[in-house]
């Protein structure tokens, strides 16, 4: 056979081989397109759901590994313009929202694949950070001021108010930095509350430590005192026990001059006498049947003046309660060692004015000043 013939044999036979082989699809079939990346555990958000608190994202697990991550923010399942960071700073526009995030998964063929978190709790409003507490500040005694000195907290809060509570409980009127102590106060625990408030936080409702109010002036001496009666007074003795007690007892008397009364059955350091008009004179020439007196160590109230009070006392509109008062710490004023004084112009009249007559133009007042708060014995 000639070299010719050999030659186109082959050629012959190569291509009969190459048609078989494209005929069953062997050469040229187009690729098979690879499956997309599946997610095996959902994404996460960690971090506190709370204003100005930054939020991370994780894309969670995907099979096979070595996919690429996007990230795309969600409020309450609608997507936040701009947010595809990993991470998110939660501001005024989230709070009571849910926030989630969705991560879309691409592998090395542009595959793509979407997963997305559970959503948040609803974002809540941040706490102040509360470097300082708030403190009542000053001597707490009877009429003395107290100051409450803000608390320091970050961020600054952008209102502060105040207001005052005794035991706890509001005092009306009470809302200023500043509180003078009154009587209702003495022998109570008295508190400032400092509420703070500012965009995106909880309201801080603050309080001091509380401060429990003493008198006006130290206990110097106690004195004690027993109960008597002159006359047919026997309507009256419970009422005036008790109240004589009360007026001893209240810090705007004599115990604004430290001292402090104690009843005693017998054997006291003076005697009050609740007695009968008539009675009065009968203590001392230089006592009425008009007024209350005092003579050694009885101070004598007049019942007529204790169920009446007197007429000027009653055209000036003042109280029955508070003339009872004035009557019982004129009389106990001149035990303690303090002679009568007049009016010294515009203001209270002192205590130991014989107000039953009159003020001479001084305000009607049943309390000692506190130019009076000295004692003798």
């Amino acid at each position: 056979m000639g070299l010719g013939r050999i030659s186109l044999t082959v050629r012959a036979t190569v291509g009969l081989v190459l048609g078989l082989v494209l005929g069953l699809g062997l050469v040229g079939a187009p690729a098979i397109a690879a499956d997309p990346a599946v997610n095996t555990s959902p994404p996460t958000v960690t971090g506190v759901p709370a204003y100005r608190q930054t939020l991370s994202a994780t894309p969670g697990t995907w099979s096979p590994e070595g996919v690429s991550f996007t990230y795309q923010w969600l409020r309450d399942a609608e997507p936040v313009p701009g947010a595809t960071a990993t991470t998110f700073r939660t501001g005024l526009d989230d709070l009571g929202h849910r926030l989630a995030v969705t991560v879309v998964a691409t592998d090395a063929t542009g595959a793509q694949s979407v997963a997305t978190s559970a959503p948040t709790t609803l974002i809540a409003r941040a706490d102040f950070a509360v470097e300082e507490k708030p403190i009542a500040a000053g001597a707490s005694r009877f009429t003395r001021v107290l100051t409450a000195r803000r608390p320091v907290l970050r961020p600054r809060p952008t209102t502060v108010l105040y207001r005052w509570l005794r035991d706890d409980e509001p005092i009306v009127g009470a809302r200023g930095s500043r509180y003078r102590l009154t009587v209702e106060d003495v022998g109570h625990r008295v508190r400032a509350q400092v509420t703070a408030r500012r965009e995106g936080y909880r309201t801080a409702a603050l309080p001091s430590r509380p401060r429990t109010v003493l008198h006006l002036a130290p206990l110097r001496r106690t004195v004690t005192y027993s109960i008597q009666t002159r006359g047919p007074v026997r309507a009256f003795v419970a009422e005036f026990r008790r109240q004589a007690q009360e007026t001893f007892a209240d810090p705007r008397g004599w115990r604004s001059a430290g001292v402090a009364f104690r009843p005693v059955p017998a054997g006291a350091d003076f005697t009050i006498v609740l007695a009968v008009a008539s009675a009065v004179p009968g203590f001392s020439g230089s006592c009425s049947a008009t007024w209350s007196c005092r003579v050694g160590r009885f101070v004598i109230i007049n019942q007529t003046r204790w169920a009446t009070a007197s007429p000027a006392w009653n055209a000036a509109g003042r109280s029955l309660r508070d003339y009872r008062h004035l009557v019982v710490n004129h009389e106990t004023g001149h035990w303690l060692g303090h002679g009568h004084r007049g009016c010294a112009g515009p203001g209270p009249a002192p205590v130991m004015m014989q107000q039953s007559k009159g003020t001479g133009g001084c305000a009607f007042n049943p309390w000692p000043l506190p130019s009076e708060r000295w004692v003798r014995r």
